[in-house]
């Protein structure tokens, strides 16, 4: 997806974790992706460069689908559909 798909897509649950580092992250999605159903979109924030390698190979291992990163600020939206 492009940037302006992404930043245009409908989230059904955001996870802020920018305050943490790896793998803080990415088990804050671990215990988020519980509370969305399967085709619902997640966005995880993260200021940890690590976890824009981490969630699509979650993703991959999981079966879900990893969706695209966006560049902000001083931080990474990285989405995905359960």
């Amino acid at each position: 997806m492009t940037t302006e798909e992404l930043t245009a897509i409908k989230v059904d649950k955001s996870v802020d974790a920018r305050g943490t580092s790896c793998p803080g992250p990415l088990l804050a999605a671990k215990k988020a992706i519980g509370q969305i159903e399967k085709g619902q979109v997640m966005e995880v924030l993260s200021a940890d460069e690590g976890t824009r390698r981490d969630i699509p190979k979650w993703c991959n291992k999981k079966g879900f689908e990893y969706l695209g990163t966006v560049e902000e600020s001083g931080f990474f939206k990285i989405f995905l559909r359960k």
